[in-house]
């Protein structure tokens, strides 16, 4: 999860945790690139704009090497986000929506 608002990223956190989820978070792209060196992840759910920083070089990195990514944005207007990622998550969002989009994308089965 990569968003520069923290109470966010802690309550998608514990949601996709209660979801059975590793999660890991991100304030910023630097934090963000030192995640993904560490390990790949299944899925990513990055903010549109981080503060000052535009996402568009990680959502290339991430679809360069084919790890599914969402666009989450509060925003309307997506712009070319919709050819950048595998899927949008809008701002706000109910957790039942963040959960179905992390299982989509993960391709977690419902057992």
């Amino acid at each position: 999860m990569v968003d520069d608002d923290s109470g966010l990223r802690t309550l998608s956190r514990i949601v996709l945790q209660l979801e059975g989820f590793d999660v890991r978070e991100a304030a910023n792209l630097e934090q963000a690139e030192a995640a993904l060196a560490e390990r790949r992840p299944d899925v990513v759910l990055l903010d549109v704009h981080l503060g000052h920083e535009h996402s568009e070089k990680l959502f290339a990195r991430l679809r360069a090497e084919k790890i599914p990514v969402a666009a989450v944005t509060g925003t309307a207007d997506l712009g070319d986000v919709r050819e950048w990622a595998d899927a949008t998550l809008g701002k706000p969002y109910d957790p039942t929506e963040l959960v179905a989009l992390a299982k989509r994308l993960a391709r977690v089965d419902e057992a």
